[in-house]
């Protein structure tokens, strides 16, 4: 792969002369601006990152920690740009280290925003539902593997290509009309949801990309994106799989970074590891020579002061660990998360042991996941129901109020996409795109357990 075309910014959906005038802003900081602004960004605020909401104002949702990956990417991206630039001088002509981090910051910014409610449980809740709930009815009716895969191994990554391509500003060709560069290096696993080879031969590829970065719907979008941005190919007879944009594996390490060290300090904070378990789990990370005036701070404090020079020091170790690796990377022969080739790898995963014992075990965790199931399941059973009747033009009294719930928004193209698959993906949209609080409020609603005006009944 070549970093000329794969820093392309060209945009997706709009020619080059099209372009709006120079406003002294980079093409990759307009795509940066363009999801923050975004509806789809703004609602993270209210979608849980490991803790329910209300449990603390300190926590993390998944606003705050997409935030912080975008700081984090765009750290190493200043650095890894430096040294890119710096190894193919003839990239100095159009770009500067600074082209890097904007690219990392913009891709980390929208790494979540196919999230459903529920984190990572509301993906699950989803796949369950087509898989072995009520949703198992259509099976029958979708004749397309690779479809009917998109929906009982629902993907958060690929809703947000889907998101990012398509709902946001749906009435133009690419949605938020991101860059090329941006939108590779946003893909972490650039392939369809079930390949040829996995049809044929069961396993596949499953051991390179664990997860899939888009669905069916757009997976034309993705080729355009990989051909302009030059990704190559591990298998030239699969159509949809390539081999990761270089950028991806910082867009990676950016979000593993800040979800080990910044998910301990909320279980710290929420009192589910003691001060000296934190400290002892920090300390390694961190190079005794940081720690001037450490001892004067209070526990709180202190644990800010390792989280903050923790992330410093593991900054530095995953740039020079692309560095180490960037020829195989280029080549598509590296086949690893840059944190796990870190000197600092095993206490990283000591980190992740406690995390999983002390921390996404917790009560209040699990109490989260099982209800994400419940009022998912409910949504989708109850809106699907409505939406096939809308469209079969069969509604009943019930269907008809439930469908008015509905935004305008998600009948669009109706006559254009009439199939089963369409329809569910596009009911997927509305409630894959709900905040925690609404889906729960939503769901109280329509099963009349809060009725309009504040009455609850038991």
């Amino acid at each position: 792969m070549d970093w000329k075309l794969l820093l392309s910014d060209d945009r997706l959906g709009i020619n080059k002369s099209q372009l709006s005038k120079n406003d002294g802003r980079s093409q990759f900081q307009k795509d940066f601006d363009r999801i923050v602004f975004s509806p789809a960004f703004r609602r993270l605020q209210d979608k849980t990152q490991v803790f329910p909401l209300p449990e603390s104002d300190f926590v993390h949702t998944r606003l705050t920690h997409s935030l912080e990956v975008s700081v984090v990417g765009r750290s190493l991206g200043n650095l890894v740009g430096q040294r890119i630039i710096s190894r193919y001088p003839k990239l100095k002509k159009d770009y500067t280290q600074f082209h890097f981090g904007e690219i990392i910051a913009a891709a980390c910014l929208a790494h979540d925003i196919g999230n459903p409610p529920f984190g990572h449980s509301g993906e699950d809740a989803i796949s369950e539902y087509f898989k072995n709930g009520n949703g198992k009815r259509f099976k029958e009716k979708i004749s397309d593997e690779k479809k009917w895969n998109d929906l009982i191994r629902f993907e958060g990554n690929a809703q947000g290509f889907r998101i990012i391509t398509k709902l946001q500003n749906q009435d133009v060709d690419g949605g938020l009309q991101l860059t090329y560069a941006t939108l590779s290096a946003l893909n972490k696993y650039p392939k369809e949801s079930l390949t040829d080879r996995e049809i044929k031969h069961g396993n596949g590829y499953k051991n390179i990309y664990k997860k899939f970065g888009f669905f069916q719907s757009e997976k034309d979008l993705f080729r355009l994106v990989a051909e302009k941005t030059g990704l190559d190919k591990p298998d030239k007879d699969e159509n949809y799989l390539w081999f990761r944009h270089p950028l991806s594996f910082l867009v990676e390490a950016a979000d593993d970074i800040c979800y080990s060290i910044m998910d301990l300090e909320d279980g710290f904070r929420l009192g589910l590891l003691s001060f000296k378990e934190t400290e002892n789990l920090l300390l390694p990370l961190i190079h005794k020579g940081d720690l001037s005036g450490y001892k004067k701070r209070d526990d709180n404090e202190k644990v800010g002061y390792l989280r903050a020079k923790a992330i410093s020091d593991l900054v530095n170790l995953v740039a020079d660990a692309f560095m180490e690796n960037e020829r195989e990377i280029l080549a598509g022969k590296f086949k690893k998360e840059l944190v796990t080739v870190i000197s600092k790898s095993s206490t990283l995963k000591k980190i992740e042991k406690a995390s999983i014992e002390k921390i996404y075990r917790h009560r209040s965790v699990v109490e989260r996941e099982a209800a994400g199931y419940e009022v998912l399941g409910g949504l989708l059973d109850t809106f699907i129901t409505a939406y096939n009747e809308y469209s079969n033009h069969n509604l009943t009294p019930k269907y008809r109020a439930i469908i008015n719930l509905i935004p305008k928004r998600f009948f669009y193209n109706e006559e254009k996409y009439p199939e089963l698959y369409q329809r569910l993906l596009r009911i997927i949209d509305f409630i894959s795109g709900m905040t925690d609080s609404y889906a729960v409020s939503i769901y109280r609603k329509i099963k009349g357990i809060s009725l309009p005006g504040g009455r609850v009944t038991e």
